[in-house]
């Protein structure tokens, strides 16, 4: 059983009958995200791909993103996302401390650390949002000019591929997925977690390890509505299309309409709605 899966003793309600059993449940469990050894952030996911997932969180929250300011392009650390080490962090024995990883960045500052600190604690505590929000991504992500396709009849096959491979989900019924896809309608990858928004990250962390980013020739479908966040992420990582069996936010969209994003909500069956860059669909 995977170890993102617990079994626990339930009793469960059939015509006003109490029947004991098990049931699975997904795992939900803190991961410490530490930067040279520093912590950095805390952020609540199902275990595994944690390696994955920190590398996905250091780029979508800025720290590996070329930024722009006045015109002047800098860099937080002289290493690409590909080359970041992450391991498991260890105690004054050696011994791997659970649940806690630490990712290596040379020439680092403790105190741009402690800004990126400040910055990752005021997003999670009271949400990213507004304009600010969008001039932030605007600089730090490009403009996306890929002009691939992929006809709607393989795009409304995409949700039930994706369903058909949550093996974590179909036990629990409690996970998100995010699947990179290929325009043929391939699901390329495919990362569950409790946290839609960790699912995404995971799926980048996996791009990257694999030298893939940009992903200008692949589409991102997530299990759930289609946030500022997750097109925010879908964006740093390169990706021009985004797909989400639900309803997509007024900032997402008009992020994906300025950052030429294609951006399909309640991918149905035979429905959907497209909210932006229709182009990119084959009708």
């Amino acid at each position: 059983m995977s170890k993102g899966v617990k079994h626990f003793a339930i009793s469960r309600v059939r015509r006003e009958h109490l029947e004991e059993t098990t049931d699975a449940l997904v795992v939900e469990e803190p991961l410490e995200i530490r930067l040279n050894n520093i912590p950095l952030a805390v952020v609540m996911r199902t275990p595994g791909d944690d390696f994955d997932l920190a590398r996905g969180f250091l780029l979508t929250e800025g720290i590996l993103t070329k930024q722009k300011a006045n015109g002047k392009k800098q860099k937080a650390s002289d290493k690409t996302p590909e080359e970041v080490e992450i391991a498991c962090a260890r105690d004054e024995l050696g011994l791997d401390i659970p649940n806690v990883v630490n990712c290596r960045l040379p020439g680092i500052s403790e105190k741009e650390i402690s800004g990126w600190q400040r910055h990752i604690f005021a997003s999670s505590s009271c949400g990213i949002c507004g304009r600010a929000s969008l001039d932030r991504v605007r600089l730090q992500a490009p403009l996306l000019n890929s002009h691939w396709q992929i006809p709607f009849s393989i795009l409304q096959t995409l949700p039930e591929k994706i369903r058909v491979c949550q093996t974590a989900f179909i036990s629990t019924g409690g996970l998100h997925a995010a699947a990179l896809f290929s325009p043929p309608g391939e699901i390329v990858a495919l990362r569950e977690d409790i946290g839609r928004h960790n699912a995404v990250d995971k799926i980048l962390g996996w791009a990257m390890r694999r030298h893939e980013l940009p992903l200008s020739y692949f589409g991102l479908l997530v299990s759930g509505r289609l946030s500022f966040e997750i097109a925010q992420k879908a964006l740093l990582g390169g990706l021009p299309f985004v797909a989400g069996i639900s309803a997509a936010s007024s900032l997402a969209v008009e992020l994906a309409e300025e950052s030429g994003m294609t951006l399909v909500g309640f991918l149905r069956g035979e429905t959907a709605v497209v909210y932006t860059g229709p182009q990119r669909i084959g009708f």
